[in-house]
């Protein structure tokens, strides 16, 4: 990140204990829905337009729901087939207001594996960037999401 952003970032007004409140019982129930190995539903979470970029993981950002669906689908099918249950914990959220009421998120993520009668593994160390926009009905959805893994040289 820039000096530029980086001030720009630090100037930007808190959400409220109540919005933030709401945005962390967002990614609770997002992150257990994946979790729980209910993929179709996560991908619910995301706009239809939403972008998914893993740089360290996938070749090209997925675009749209319909790709992540595609892509959580398969990869849950990789986790049941090889018996592995998978968690993320999140943590260090910073939730930023944007002038159009969507939000800016940035929070650290374990993601954490374990395969079926073995011991806890941490996959990665992850650094999310979410730009989340109010849903229709009430609520948050994630129109972009971008990853970074540490190690990766990005940030």
């Amino acid at each position: 990140m820039s000096d530029t952003a980086l001030t720009r970032a630090a100037a930007e007004p808190f959400v409220s204990a109540d919005l933030y409140a709401q945005v962390q019982q967002f990614y609770a129930r997002q992150m257990g829905l994946i979790d729980d190995g209910r993929p179709v539903e996560w991908a619910g979470t995301f706009t239809e337009d939403a972008t998914f970029q893993e740089a360290s993981r996938l070749d090209a950002p997925l675009e749209g729901r319909a790709a992540i669906r595609e892509s959580a689908v398969a990869r849950q099918g990789r986790l049941d087939a090889d018996k592995t249950d998978f968690r993320h914990w999140l943590s260090m959220l910073d939730v930023r207001p944007q002038p159009d009421g969507s939000l800016r998120t940035r929070t650290y993520a374990l993601a954490m594996r374990t395969r079926r009668g073995g011991p806890l593994e941490i996959f990665a160390s992850v650094l999310c960037h979410d730009h989340l926009v109010p849903a229709d009905g009430g609520g948050w959805q994630v129109r972009e999401r971008d990853l970074y893994h540490d190690g990766s040289g990005r940030d």
